[in-house]
């Protein structure tokens, strides 16, 4: 991923050599802090004689939090996927997907699935789009509702967004506190604090640039899962389940007869491309006063405020995705789009239904 998104803010980690007790003491530490639903996601295995240390990148080097004033603001973003696929390889009776952002239609299944209480109205679109106010109409989205997607830390400790995905959607007594929490950062009257943090994310992510080369490793994704799952069975020489399961064979003969080489490179880019997909996005921000020597990190400024701010950007979460999840990429896929496909016709009737008895009250 280091030439892919930039060396400069990639941390490909150091191995160090650990103990089975160390990491036995890491998986208790962590499972502690996982929603039961996620408990599984947090499984260490005691067999590994080494591990990745990584920066911590919810702060600012030489950032301790103890100087008055020294205080470093964090901001972790999961984009999740800002394109929409071409209709080439994909069925008819999933054509939304060409129109409906698959974030948007994963989060009718998550309500049905009973894993959120609110859908969000936040859309990768919009983030991806280039466009400023459409940057800053998603930053306002994820904060109201963070879900697992949007977190803010102070000098390293969370102050917004829940662990493992437990921060559903912001309430009012949230909103105070975190408010509160700005102030430190932020010069702004009461109340205000959280508007112009919207401002300084969405100054930064637009600035930044970034997030285009995040969408430039997205698309290596040219042929959607519903095209790669064909190649995938040839390169592990099974015979293609979807062809079986759908009986179009004809239909995907073209898939069929990809020399090896090239289906191994479309497979691979698309691996490549779920892990841009599902990377998240660390900004810290560090207020820069007057006398301030000159730093070696970006800079933004916060027109409402008249502050300067110190930001640095770092993508974590860039583990690879192995060929065996093609099949549970495939069959996700299919179950995202069923579902909105059931949810939307479910809702259309129920319209219908109202407009019927609305008319027939009238008449």
């Amino acid at each position: 991923m280091c030439p892919l998104l930039g060396s400069k803010h990639v941390d490909a980690g150091i191995r160090v050599l650990v103990s089975r007790e160390f990491l036995e003491a890491v998986e208790n530490k962590v499972l502690c802090q996982r929603p039961s639903r996620r408990v599984h996601d947090a499984k260490v295995n005691p067999l590994c004689d080494s591990v990745l240390l990584i920066t911590d990148h919810s702060i600012f080097p030489h950032v301790s939090g103890i100087i008055k004033n020294d205080f470093c603001l964090s901001v972790e973003i999961k984009p999740k996927c800002g394109f929409l696929p071409i209709l080439e390889f994909i069925a008819p009776e999933n054509a939304v997907k060409t129109s409906i952002s698959r974030f948007e239609m994963y989060q009718a299944l998550k309500m049905n699935q009973g894993k959120i209480s609110h859908i969000s109205k936040y859309d990768p679109l919009d983030l991806f789009s280039g466009s400023k106010d459409r940057v800053h109409n998603a930053i306002k989205s994820l904060l109201m509702t963070p879900q697992n997607n949007f977190r803010v830390f102070l000098n390293g400790s969370l102050i917004f967004g829940g662990l493992g995905g437990a921060a559903d959607c912001t309430t009012c007594m949230v909103d105070q506190a975190f408010d509160y929490a700005l102030k430190q950062v932020i010069r702004a009257e009461d109340g205000m604090h959280t508007k112009y943090f919207l401002e300084l994310v969405t100054e930064s992510v637009y600035k930044s640039g970034l997030l285009n080369r995040v969408l430039e490793v997205q698309k290596l994704d040219i042929i959607d899962i519903e095209g790669a799952i064909h190649l995938y069975y040839d390169i592990v020489s099974q015979p293609c389940m979807v062809c079986r399961q759908k009986g179009e064979k004809e239909r995907y003969a073209s898939l069929h007869s990809i020399p090896r080489e090239q289906s191994l490179k479309i497979v691979r880019d698309y691996l490549i491309s779920a892990t841009a997909k599902d990377l998240s996005m660390m900004i810290s921000f560090k207020s820069r006063e007057n006398g301030d020597l000159e730093s070696s990190c970006s800079t933004v400024y916060l027109k409402s405020t008249n502050q300067i701010f110190d930001y640095k950007v770092a993508f974590i979460d860039l583990d690879m995705k192995p060929l065996k999840k093609m099949e549970y990429y495939y069959q996700l896929d299919q179950q995202i789009v069923s579902c909105y496909v059931k949810m939307k016709r479910a809702a259309k009737e129920v319209d219908n239904r109202e407009s019927i008895k609305e008319t027939s009250q009238t008449n």
